[in-house]
């Protein structure tokens, strides 16, 4: 089960990035998938992940209102 934390202020069409926690605590990231092959590069993923771009004040309003 996936609860929601912290979404885009910005977002009209519900499927924004967004900041979920799991019921084991775990957190998932749910943004753009990043393609550009010079981030892609510096990240060195490992088979099986992939990486999304997470927008500034998803993370910083859900930080905000833990502190």
């Amino acid at each position: 089960m996936l609860r929601w934390l912290s979404g885009s202020g910005s977002c009209k069409n519900g499927a924004c990035p967004t900041l979920w926690r799991t019921e084991d605590g775990d957190y998932v990231a749910q943004g753009h998938v990043i393609t550009d092959p010079v981030r892609l590069a510096q990240l060195n993923l490992p088979p099986g992940e992939s990486a999304v771009l997470m927008p500034a004040d998803v993370l910083e309003r859900y930080f905000h209102a833990q502190g």
